[in-house]
């Protein structure tokens, strides 16, 4: 690929009684070392996962210590997505009820693009049926929200993160290129 490589980064949500451990231990090995993990934190943002993976869903967010290419991303959401397959049960009524929900995206100087299997106007196909979802901008010295950025990444404390992750990764200071 011509690009420029990028940072896998991805946001896990975990089911009140999946180990962390397990879950980390099965992406390095798929996606090789972790640079850098947040600490678990009860997830508040929205009640929209608690049907399928219960109350007590924990959120972090982790970062990869190779950088790749961002043309690969398409290929991590599929295996992310088979990764879930193994935390993923069915209840009594035969409803499938995932443990782990996990969210990559490439973490560029200019932008955090997330994959995702649900398409909507602000996504771009990308391949097999994986859609880009331009989420976040470098903009004036910090990452910056979209009309659609799910409200956990578009939160202040998530985008300085991103943006501290950002100028270590790439070399840049606070005002380097967008």
């Amino acid at each position: 690929s011509e690009f420029k490589k990028e940072r896998l980064v991805m946001g896990l949500l975990l089911g009140a009684s999946q180990d962390f451990a397990d879950v980390l231990s099965r992406l390095q090995a798929g996606f090789g070392l972790l640079e850098e993990s947040t600490i678990e934190e009860p997830f508040a943002w929205t009640t929209y996962y608690e049907r399928e993976m219960g109350p007590g869903i924990r959120r972090l967010f982790i970062m990869f210590k190779n950088p790749v290419d961002p043309g690969t991303l398409a290929m991590i959401k599929l295996k992310t997505n088979e990764i879930e397959l193994e935390w993923t049960r069915e209840n009594e009524k035969g409803e499938r009820s995932r443990n782990v929900n996990i969210d990559p995206g490439m973490l560029s100087p200019a932008r955090l693009c997330l994959a995702t299997t649900k398409d909507r106007a602000h996504r771009l196909p990308l391949a097999s049926g994986i859609y880009g979802e331009l989420t976040l901008i470098y903009e004036k010295g910090q990452y910056r929200a979209l009309p659609w950025t799910y409200p956990d990444w578009a939160s202040e404390r998530i985008r300085s993160l991103l943006g501290s992750w950002r100028n270590r990764c790439f070399g840049l200071g606070k005002q380097g290129p967008a």
